[in-house]
């Protein structure tokens, strides 16, 4: 009888550390090379498409951390919890695995370092490792490294053919911030490529509704922003935007200055499109965009902010268009341009800002403004 329990607790306990070695294995190897260099558009060999900042660098993010490395994932076997040579030697592989695990992903990597690319192979594993896993801190390593991996071209075209993008679009589901932003940063490099966009659109009304309704001002937030910002860098998919322009003026006026930036990059994209103008145009604005043209505001912000207004006035024709105008309600971005002598004294308050450039742009602006929508007051 006790030669049985014996050898049945021996063979439980092989069974379950099997599977435990299994989990460090696959979480070691889902991290390896894996270093925390998180492109928002990728480094030099990035495709020459969107709205590519340059390279980010991502604080690592763990909950279940406590300022312990081995806590959370270190997984002891069964025999290592007997006060034996051989338990102890067990546990302290165990936590060297999880040690090496943990700072794969911890350590920063050089931009140009070759041991942040991963094989296919390995793509492959971290793919498999983000479908599956149900643990944050599991998800963000992975989600980094597809990150890093995703900020090279021929890297992007790998992933997909792997079925990476709907496994990586699938973790926008989820509640937890720090993975979701993570998700959006990996889409976000894999959008610079066409057909990645192609098959990223039916995302775009998701991610349209996330960015509008998370916490204003979050990395969910801005993330989101700049994933919309390079699906519109080309006009094929901007029309699916159409419908939440008023929502974009609304994050611009209550941004702060990071959001207002990342806006305007979106907005821009919008107003170089003609076939976006009477879109644009019927966006409600909140009353306090006027107040931004004041000499507090940055002048980055002033001058790109004009530079939208320039192309939405150049590229509707007014005169042509009057008959029609009466489609534009009280409120909209048309009344408030129609009505921008209004704001005279407030823009003209911005010739005595110190900037020369900011005078120079406002000057023409108004020019063009009196002499598109009101050409009959020159007379």
């Amino acid at each position: 009888m006790g030669y049985a329990r014996k050898v049945g607790w021996v063979t439980a306990g092989l069974v379950i550390g099997a599977g435990a070695c299994y989990c460090i294995y696959r979480l070691a190897r889902g991290r390896k090379q894996n270093k925390e260099k998180m492109a928002e558009g990728g480094p030099g060999d990035v495709d020459d498409v969107g709205d590519c900042p340059g390279a980010r660098y991502n604080d690592w993010s763990d909950d279940d951390d406590d300022n312990s490395e081995s806590k959370g994932i270190v997984w002891y076997p069964p025999w290592a919890r007997i006060g034996t040579e051989a338990g102890t030697r067990a546990r302290a592989r165990a936590r060297a695995r999880a040690t090496r695990a943990r700072r794969a992903v911890q350590k920063r990597a050089s931009p140009n370092s070759d041991d942040t690319i991963l094989s296919p192979q390995e793509l492959q594993k971290v793919l498999c490792l983000v479908e599956m896993s149900e643990k944050p801190y599991i998800l963000e390593a992975a989600l980094i490294a597809l990150g890093n991996n995703a900020a090279y071209a021929f890297n992007r075209d790998i992933i997909r053919d792997l079925g990476g993008l709907p496994i990586v679009a699938k973790i926008l589901n989820t509640r937890d911030p720090i993975v979701k932003e993570k998700a959006l940063i990996v889409l976000n490099n894999l959008s610079v490529n066409a057909e990645n966009q192609r098959r990223l659109k039916i995302y775009m009304n998701q991610v349209c509704d996330d960015t509008i309704t998370s916490r204003l001002n979050s990395s969910v937030q801005l993330a989101g922003l700049r994933l919309l910002t390079n699906m519109t860098v080309t006009n094929e998919y901007q029309h699916m935007l159409a419908n939440s322009i008023s929502d974009f003026f609304r994050l611009f006026s209550a941004g702060n200055e990071e959001t207002k930036f990342q806006v305007l990059k979106l907005l821009l994209n919008l107003a170089e499109n003609p076939a976006m103008t009477r879109e644009l145009l019927r966006a409600q604005v909140p009353s306090s965009l006027g107040s931004l043209f004041n000499k507090k505001e940055n002048k980055e912000v002033i001058l790109k902010l004009l530079v939208v207004f320039e192309n939405i006035n150049d590229n509707f024709k007014w005169e042509e268009n009057e008959p029609t105008q009466s489609q534009f309600s009280q409120g909209s971005l048309f009344f408030f341009l129609k009505e921008f002598q209004v704001c005279a004294d407030k823009i003209l308050g911005i010739e005595s800002h110190h900037d020369f450039l900011v005078k120079v742009k406002v000057g023409k602006f108004m020019a063009k403004l009196a002499e598109h929508m009101f050409p009959n007051s020159q007379e």
